[in-house]
């Protein structure tokens, strides 16, 4: 069985190393220090020029996944934006304050993004319940639920992860991201039948510092993708194959 390995990247740097690293998928963002936010238009474009898909990550602003009605219309024109660019999907998620995915929403998302594929993100850890939003997932017609199994990385949700998956019952692919790794990825597949994985691959280096630093607008450290991360994490998927 093939597995597929999705790679996060946050610019034009990383569509590169994820590219060259061996990566099937991208999830395309902006800013994935604050978890991911959407891509410009530009990166967009750039990642369009591929010859791997990349989905984008449709969220207007950091922080919970409550979104307002102000949100919901950034979303569907960002939906538009993805579209005109020429990628192969979107990725969404949203949530009621009880955790529960709002499933009103997303029903308008998912009629709006029609004709593009459709990945369900880590709002689904959020959820009280799993059975319920696996079955919403199923029927608004989504391929895939990324999720670490309600845990801060996957390979510490694997119970959850299996539930899912029993749940799904073979009708949507269940996706384990966050924190996985060539030195993870293996105690996470031989958890259960899953097709693919997401990660990020990265690791930091210094920033240039200075008064760049002092002024507030760089960090000591920024991430970036890594190419060899790719690579390493690509031969141990195909280990597991």
């Amino acid at each position: 069985m093939t597995i597929l390995l999705e790679i996060c990247v946050d610019d034009a740097d990383g569509l590169i190393a994820a590219h060259e690293g061996g990566a099937d998928r991208i999830e395309l963002c902006s800013a994935l220090e604050l978890g991911g936010l959407t891509p410009q238009l530009s990166l967009m474009r750039l990642a369009a020029r591929l010859p791997i898909p990349s989905y984008a990550m449709i969220r207007p602003r950091a922080g919970d996944f409550v979104l307002s009605p102000a949100d919901l219309e950034a979303m569907l024109a960002d939906i538009d934006t993805v579209r005109e660019a020429g990628l192969a999907g979107v990725v969404l998620g949203a949530n009621l304050g009880d955790g529960r995915l709002d499933e009103a929403l997303l029903t308008r998302l998912v009629a709006h993004a029609d004709g593009l594929g459709m990945t369900l993100h880590r709002a689904f850890d959020l959820v009280p319940d799993i059975r319920p939003a696996v079955e919403f997932a199923v029927e608004c017609g989504f391929e895939r639920i990324l999720t670490s199994g309600g845990m801060t990385k996957a390979v510490d949700g694997i119970v959850q992860l299996q539930e899912t998956v029993a749940a799904a019952a073979g009708r949507i692919s269940i996706m384990p991201g966050s924190g996985v790794t060539a030195e993870t990825v293996g105690a996470i597949l031989a958890a259960g039948p899953f097709r693919e994985v997401h990660s990020s691959a990265s690791g930091h280096v210094a920033s240039a510092g200075g008064k760049a630093e002092t002024l507030g607008f760089a960090t000591p450290q920024r991430r970036i993708t890594s190419a060899e991360k790719v690579a390493a994490l690509k031969a141990a998927i195909v280990t597991m194959a």
